[in-house]
């Protein structure tokens, strides 16, 4: 019997050349390989974080747990499957199915993922634990993404095994590493600014997938199927394993802290988090890279090996004080940047990858380059690359839960940081302490954490001060007073809705909706601010107020609004729940009379979730019968085309929803959608008992004096709003168009606030019977005398220039006032403003002040105002008299 071919090393000789060719052919190909299925992890990674977030929240535990589950599972598939395919004579095949299973998982998980996330917001409940939430939202998306990331993890190790007989002493990984890396800043960018703004979340999964399946064919047909078992190395070993898990830990809460340190600074949109983290893996890709092409051929010496380790730490540690130095000058620095750029969306996204690149370029560059070393000389010791890379995705899954939850609300932001750049410097060899370069790092750490006073950012008006700070886990709460003793609140140095000025406009946004639902019992809000509007609504300690705020430290902060505000007593009467409010809204089993949502940011990094279609379904399913929905929405921080987008979505829902303002504010204009959730219109006799027996607080107290303040209130009906919403995007939990379009708006206001409230209310338009349910009549030909008359009135503002000097106010605003009166004589918002220049107006010139109040009381008779100033003025001016010139 002839034998068959010779066999060296398990392959038959006969195949040597056809394998070298492949191998060569190999070579070339990886880098490709490792760019797509980079881009595609990060691809999934930012539709992930964005699809958990609908059921696990947007609270800390949530946030967190998402990216120590991600890490999670790279570490378990790096450990578990990449130590097998070291092993393994067919590393190709292992590649493929790993990709092959990455893209069947990714979409069997956008098909399945709703009906998934509503047993899990039902398993987390609507008021859990801290323990229970962080549990289940840990453990839920762990073994949700699971069979994804533990086939990621695995990638890595597959390809460099694939590669390893190619490179004779070269080691794979830091090119391997630094395309991957490359990859994955290409996902992030075009994922953010490309895939999911066009197409939406499963779409995006979609092409992630695709690009998995390449990689996966092209392995299989490019690569040797089979390779030389002198090759295979067991990677049983553990040297270094500790260290490169302690570098995962302090690399990714370096990231952690830089990101939160930023915020304060940045917009925070969802163009920001993509800036921030694409600038993080260029600094990786670039380190990884200059390791390859200038260490490629480590000698054997593990003296040499230790020493080049020590200086990349040194080096690491160096950076991060300069990163901190930075931060430190972000927020002075960030105007010089958007002036020097040019301002527009161009230039604040610019500023915004520049400030993050003087934070994060330096280190991650060491980061990149100290990764590689450690892998190359774990695997030189005998230490597969899969137990490498799961060491330290192992530690980097712990760093979002040390110093985001514990560190920076322990010790703040910039000890935390003092903390990550201590553990690089320790990690030194002990002769490395005996050499000033060490001591030099420990001198540059010392004067940092003195010349350093605080990362946190607080802008403070000119003679105003800070009240309060608190340090929380997800943001930084203050409260500033200007110089007038006027405090408002801010989150992550953002002014929010609301002040202790603003009482009126607060109140009414809690008071309007409740008023038009007669039995307003049991009342939920959606987001706290101040909390001013929660307390109001408690004034009547019949009526049961919860409020869900997602900040404990808002929470905390609320407290002195409520003292400042004169509302403390009823506001101890709001419930107030710290949690999510989208994933409470899913998990109680609680029905509302009214539901109020705020009016939250929409260009803000999850805010864009709470103006969704499936959002708005699930406030309606949490009506009580009658019950009442109203979105508030900031009109000054919203575009037209954003704008039509909400109303579109609450229309899909709430096809009878009219629109209202909340004051006639043209610099801050507040919109509210409102609808009952049996879609039937307002019951207007109902409306009026309930107005004429509310005594707590009292409607008149918020310019609320009769049914037709209250009803003039609304703008547009249902078909006014279906026109001005046209045919634009709906925003869905797949393709969320608010969050991706609202941020131009802030980094490029086109029109002031003013202007899109008249180009809003230009287009609308209202009939009494749409809304309301109620008969023509002489009292509907009113309102729609009063709905004209505060259009005008709106006009009539545009136009003013204020001044302090009252003839000059009156100049411009007398006749056209006084017309908006005669079109309404019940509008008071037009009455009420020249009685009090009347009044001003008599210190002057008591003659003129009288011919005022006479035309007051000519238009409007049925209000005795301006007669009683008008005998008072003329009391007063008789009195100034000598006796002898008086009539």
């Amino acid at each position: 019997m002839a034998e068959g071919p010779l066999m060296a090393g398990g392959v038959a000789t006969s195949e040597v050349p056809a394998l070298r060719l492949r191998g060569a052919r190999a070579r070339r190909l990886a880098p490709g390989l490792m760019l797509m299925s980079g881009f595609a992890a990060l691809g999934y990674q930012i539709v992930w974080t964005q699809q958990c977030a609908l059921w696990l929240g947007h609270e800390s535990a949530a946030v967190l747990a998402v990216v120590a589950a991600f890490f999670g599972g790279l570490a378990a598939g790096a450990w578990a499957v990449g130590a097998r395919i070291e092993r393994s004579s067919r590393p190709a095949r292992w590649y493929a199915m790993c990709e092959i299973g990455i893209a069947v998982w990714a979409m069997l998980l956008a098909l399945s993922l709703a009906p998934i996330s509503d047993g899990l917001v039902e398993l987390i409940g609507a008021r859990p634990s801290p323990l229970r939430h962080w549990m289940v939202a840990f453990c839920g998306t762990f073994v949700l993404l699971l069979p994804a990331t533990a086939a990621m993890g695995a990638t890595l190790p597959a390809m460099a095994r694939m590669l390893a007989a190619a490179q004779e002493r070269r080691s794979p990984i830091a090119m391997l590493y630094a395309c991957n890396t490359a990859g994955a800043v290409l996902g992030v960018l075009a994922t953010a600014f490309w895939f999911v703004p066009a197409f939406g979340l499963t779409l995006t999964a979609a092409v992630c997938a695709t690009l998995n399946l390449m990689c996966a064919g092209i392995a299989l047909t490019v690569f040797p199927s089979v390779v030389s078992d002198s090759e295979a190395r067991r990677g049983d070993g553990d040297r270094g394993l500790s260290v490169l898990a302690v570098t995962g830990l302090l690399g990714i809460g370096y990231e952690v802290l830089v990101v939160r340190a930023l915020s304060q600074v940045a917009e925070n949109t969802v163009y920001t988090f993509a800036n921030l983290l694409a600038v993080y893996l260029v600094g990786s890709a670039l380190g990884a890279a200059a390791y390859s092409r200038w260490l490629p051929r480590l000698p054997s010496d593990a003296r040499i090996a230790r020493q080049v380790r020590d200086r990349l730490l040194q080096l690491l540690a160096f950076a991060c004080v300069l990163g901190v130095v930075a931060l430190a000058g972000a927020q002075s620095a960030k105007p010089w940047l958007l002036v020097r750029l040019g301002g527009g969306m161009t230039g604040a996204l610019a500023a915004e990858v520049l400030l993050a690149a003087s934070a994060f370029l330096v280190p991650t560059i060491a980061m990149g380059a100290l990764f590689s070393h450690l892998s190359t000389t774990a695997r030189a010791a005998g230490v597969g690359f899969g137990r490498a890379l799961g060491a330290n995705t192992a530690g980097a899954a712990l760093a979002p839960v040390l110093f985001g939850v514990v560190l920076v609300p322990w010790v703040g932001l910039k000890f935390s940081l003092m903390v990550v750049i201590g553990g690089y410097l320790m990690m030194v060899s002990v002769l490395a302490w005996r050499r000033p370069l060490q001591w030099l790092a420990v001198g540059a750490v010392a004067v940092v954490s003195v010349s350093v006073s605080s990362l946190t950012a607080v802008d403070l008006p000119q003679g105003g001060r800070l009240v309060r700070l608190i340090e929380g886990v997800m943001a930084s709460v203050s409260i500033v007073e200007d110089a007038a003793g006027v405090t408002s609140l801010h989150i992550n140095n953002r002014q929010q809705e609301g002040s202790s000025a603003t009482v009126f406009a607060d109140a009414r946004q809690g008071l309007l909706p409740i008023l038009f639902n007669p039995q307003a019992s049991h009342v939920l809000f959606l987001g706290l601010g101040t909390g001013v509007t929660a307390s109001v609504a408690a004034e009547d300690a019949r009526r049961e107020v919860v409020a869900v705020e997602l900040l404990p430290e808002v929470i905390s902060a609320s407290a002195q609004f409520r003292q400042a505000t004169g509302t403390a007593v009823a506001g101890a009467r709001v419930h107030m729940l710290a949690a999510d409010a989208r994933r409470f809204v899913r998990a109680t089993d609680t029905r509302y009379d009214v539901i109020i949502s705020d009016n939250f940011h929409p260009a803000r990094s999850g805010s864009g979730a709470l103006y969704t279609v499936e959002h708005f379904a699930a406030v309606k399913s949490r009506l009580a019968s009658g019950g009442l929905f109203c979105q508030w929405l900031p009109l000054h921080q919203l575009d037209l085309d954003t704008l039509r987008s909400i109303v579109r979505s609450f229309l899909q829902v709430y096809p009878r929803g009219a629109a209202m303002l909340a004051t006639n504010s043209l610099e801050t204009p507040v919109i509210g959608l409102i609808a009952r959730g049996d879609d039937q219109r307002i019951d207007v006799e109902g409306v009026r008992a309930h107005l004429a027996s509310a005594s707590q607080p009292d409607p008149l107290q918020y310019g609320i004096a009769d049914d037709l303040a209250l009803f003039g209130s609304l703008v547009g009906g249902p078909d006014a709003l279906r026109r001005f919403a046209g045919d634009a995007p709906l925003n869905t939990d797949d393709r969320p168009v608010v969050i991706y379009q609202a941020p131009r708006m802030t980094y490029e206001p086109d029109s002031l606030p003013r202007d899109r409230l008249a180009a809003f209310l230009d287009e609308m338009d209202i009939e009494a019977g749409e809304v309301l349910d109620v008969a023509a009549s002489e009292w509907t030909a009113r309102l729609a005398a009063y709905w004209r008359a505060r259009k005008n009135f709106i006009e009539v503002g545009r136009a003013v220039r204020p001044s302090p000097d009252v003839g000059r106010m009156l100049a411009q605003v007398k006749a056209p006032l006084l017309e908006v009166l005669r079109l309404s004589p019940d509008f008071r918002p037009a009455y009420d403003p020249l009685l009090k220049m009347g009044y001003a107006l008599s210190n002057v010139d008591a003659a003129a002040a009288a011919e005022l109040f006479d035309e007051l009381n000519r238009v409007q008779p049925a209000r005795l105002e301006a007669a009683q100033a008008r005998s008072r003025v003329t009391a007063a001016h008789r009195a100034s008299l000598p006796v002898s010139e008086r009539p």
